[in-house]
């Protein structure tokens, strides 16, 4: 397992980011470092992602920044253009996936069967992201379908929540949880980053009541 996967391992929980305004990105990051997480998955679900990215990454050398929601070769390319150290996508796809593999990027594809999961065990992947994860059947669907394939550690994202963030990083083969209940897209439009750190600060808190102080 490389560097950056076990760094997210370390902090148990990725904030799943989706910025409008690439001006945001350094005050959010401030915010999520004020809060004790290092790294941030900024999703490309908006125009302004690989802005945000860039922004981000130059600004925090040392945070862990990704990229999600990533659905092409070619916004790989930009987000790791950007900045980007790891390449997150929802479901599992093979060009992608081989993309990062030939140019040494961590990479975490979306899997909700046994299918995709040996899918990604053919590709020599150990972690990959269980999404969505509470639609797909939560806790009860993810000790399931992990049970066939004891090396493959999983990113639970999708409806994951302060509520049950514990529940999910108590299970073994739970890698780290995204959610973006700590990094909601209005909380940000509205400047709220004092709230952020606080959400995050309780995130924080919860890792380090299951896993212990990093």
């Amino acid at each position: 397992m490389n560097d950056i996967m076990q760094q997210l391992n370390t902090l148990g929980v990725i904030p799943v980011v989706a910025i409008n305004d690439a001006q945001d990105a350094v005050k959010l990051g401030k915010a999520l470092l004020d809060g004790g997480l290092l790294c941030a998955e900024i999703t490309f679900r908006t125009a302004a992602a690989r802005d945000s990215i860039r922004a981000m990454a130059a600004e925090f050398p040392d945070m862990l920044v990704g990229a999600g929601t990533v659905l092409s070769v070619q916004q790989a390319e930009q987000a790791v253009e950007a900045g980007a150290k790891f390449i997150v996508s929802p479901g599992f796809d093979p060009q992608v996936v081989d993309w990062c593999l030939q140019h040494t990027i961590p990479i975490t594809p979306g899997v909700l069967t046994p299918t995709e999961v040996g899918m990604a065990v053919a590709k020599g992947l150990k972690v990959v992201k269980f999404f969505p994860a509470e639609a797909g059947g939560g806790i009860k669907m993810l000790k399931a379908i992990s049970a066939p394939y004891g090396g493959v550690k999983f990113i639970p994202t999708g409806g994951i929540s302060a509520g049950n963030l514990a529940d999910y990083l108590r299970l073994p083969m739970v890698h780290a949880c995204g959610g973006s209940w700590m990094v909601k897209k209005q909380l940000i439009a509205d400047g709220e980053f004092d709230t952020i750190t606080q959400l995050v600060k309780e995130a924080v808190a919860i890792v380090q009541s299951i896993r212990g102080e990093a």
